[in-house]
């Protein structure tokens, strides 16, 4: 429902023939003039200028030069850049420009002054551009910042939050990719699926070994560390395995939600890390789950447990698991996420064959980075409007 909310934002407003300023009502609602403000920026005025076509409207016709507005009159949004390796997809950047003047950190830079006045929200994409003070003192007009993900660790939310800007992010469009790869970490792992690829495809193969073996991963007993949406979503997916579903969260969860995909609540972290055979790490990276996982937590591992983390590689003391790994305390590990990313090339994880690591592709599928970026635009065109934001973030 919270997302059907947010995309209504993206339809146009519906008109009445005979109103006022009738074309202003015939364009997007990002467009249109609002009564939101933040504290410390200056107003924003949304005058539009128009080309010409036609259109009709309860039997009058409308001439286009009250209707088209020019994408300069659309509100700022500064992104990093066009494709590239680190830059908005260009597909992404299409639908962007549907609702937004797109002004990329090389055309901001290039003529700061002017461009500083058109830039009212930032759309972070794969955590750039960098939001740092000199930028927020050199944006007045700046309103939102619009995050494509849901984890915002890159991001100092006090001191945004100090500058008046609001920070939102997409929690709705990551929770069915991410929680579809931490299944997807979890059955490679547990049936050294790479591992097994190499050996099928390798040149110096010439029989395959009757004693190399997985692990199931049916009845086997999961451990998710962080029960919100992403983690829920994988407890019904382990259902479908007939796991026994152990978690641990700062809030445990209704008796319903829990009696839902059989999951049994552990107050204590230690009891969950004591009896799982796999391990899932879905939390945020905060100063409290900075290296959650070190050395004593593994030690509490069964000997035959797996550690799989979705969240943040700073969740995992890294030097600890690859002692772990070496000495065989625990099974094997899986991370799709690692700090940092990507690893240096001599870094001792990448030498270990009971580990796989994957390029912290969660979300990396065409729906869920379209998905994000609706979710985003939703949320940014609710500040500049004024209206209820569906994913807000507050500094804590």
């Amino acid at each position: 429902m919270l997302r059907s909310k947010a995309f209504s934002l993206l339809k146009p407003i519906p008109l009445m023939f005979g109103q006022s300023n009738l074309a202003s009502k015939c364009i997007h609602p990002a467009i249109a003039s609002h009564g939101h403000r933040c504290h410390r920026r200056s107003p924003v005025d949304y005058r539009q200028k128009y080309k010409t076509y036609s259109c009709s409207v309860g039997g009058g016709t409308i001439s286009a030069s009250h209707m088209k507005v020019m994408a300069e009159d659309l509100p700022g949004v500064l992104i990093l850049d066009i494709g590239g390796t680190h830059g908005v997809l260009e597909n992404l950047a299409a639908l962007l420009k549907k609702h937004f003047h797109l002004i990329t950190m090389k055309e901001f830079l290039e003529n700061k002054k002017e461009m500083s006045k058109k830039i009212q929200s930032v759309f972070v994409f794969e955590c750039r551009p960098t939001i740092d003070q000199e930028l927020l003192e050199s944006l007045p007009n700046l309103k939102v910042i619009g995050n494509s993900g849901v984890g915002v660790d890159h991001l100092d939310l006090k001191m945004i939050s100090n500058f008046g800007v609001k920070v939102t992010n997409t929690p709705h469009a990551v929770a069915d990719p991410t929680a579809d790869m931490a299944m997807t970490l979890m059955l490679a792992s547990a049936r050294r699926l790479v591992e097994g690829c190499q050996i099928a495809v390798s040149p110096d193969t010439k029989c395959f070994a009757v004693d190399w073996l997985g692990v199931e991963v049916t009845r086997a007993t999961l451990g998710i560390i962080g029960m919100g949406s992403i983690g829920y979503k994988v407890a019904q997916r382990a259902r479908a395995f007939n796991m026994k579903i152990l978690y641990h969260n700062r809030n445990q969860r209704r008796k319903e939600e829990e009696e839902a995909v059989g999951a049994h609540y552990c107050e204590k972290m230690e009891d969950l890390l004591q009896q799982s055979d796999f391990v899932m790490l879905v939390v945020n990276l905060t100063p409290e789950t900075h290296k959650l996982i070190g050395k004593k937590e593994l030690g509490l591992m069964k000997p035959t447990a797996t550690l799989i983390n979705i969240s943040r590689g700073a969740v995992i003391d890294q030097d600890a698991l690859v002692e772990a790994l070496q000495k065989k305390i625990i099974r094997a590990a899986a991370l799709d996420v690692t700090h940092p990313e990507p690893l240096p090339r001599d870094h001792p994880l990448l030498k270990l064959n009971n580990i796989i690591i994957t390029p912290h592709i969660g979300t990396a599928t065409v729906q869920a980075i379209r998905m994000m970026a609706e979710e985003a635009i939703a949320n940014i065109l609710a500040v500049l409007n004024g209206q209820p934001i569906p994913s807000e973030v507050f500094p804590k």
